[in-house]
């Protein structure tokens, strides 16, 4: 199994069906929530594509970089449409947290471009 591939697939689907939903199911006050979250959600499954090429070339440093994109999608993600759906996120700064995880993730993989080849262990 190729579990970045399998990660970005499951992203996509989800940050498309969100999108549909915040587009057609929710009321336009929250949409906005929706359509960021989905925007997120769909631009870092397809970095997570790239994860996986650049992982499966023993880049550790990328693997580590899909790990915290992965989490950042979830926490920055999933806390807007949790926030559009069903009210405030009871856990206060979880989508700055995820920001941050996401920025951290970008960096993880600009820091795969320099040193060695070593196994990916995620």
């Amino acid at each position: 199994m190729r579990p970045w591939i399998f990660l970005a697939g499951v992203n996509g689907t989800l940050a498309l069906g969100f999108a549909s939903y915040g587009a057609h199911g929710v009321h336009a006050g929250v949409a906005p929530l929706v359509e960021q979250g989905s925007l997120f959600q769909l631009i870092h499954a397809v970095v997570l594509l790239s994860v996986d090429r650049l992982a499966g070339e023993g880049r550790r440093r990328a693997a580590i970089g899909g790990a915290l994109i992965a989490l950042g999608v979830l926490l920055f993600s999933g806390s807007l449409y949790f926030k559009a759906l069903i009210g405030p996120f009871p856990i206060p700064m979880v989508t700055p947290a995820g920001g941050v995880s996401l920025i951290l993730g970008w960096i993880m993989l600009a820091a795969a471009a320099f040193g060695g080849n070593r196994p990916a262990t995620i």
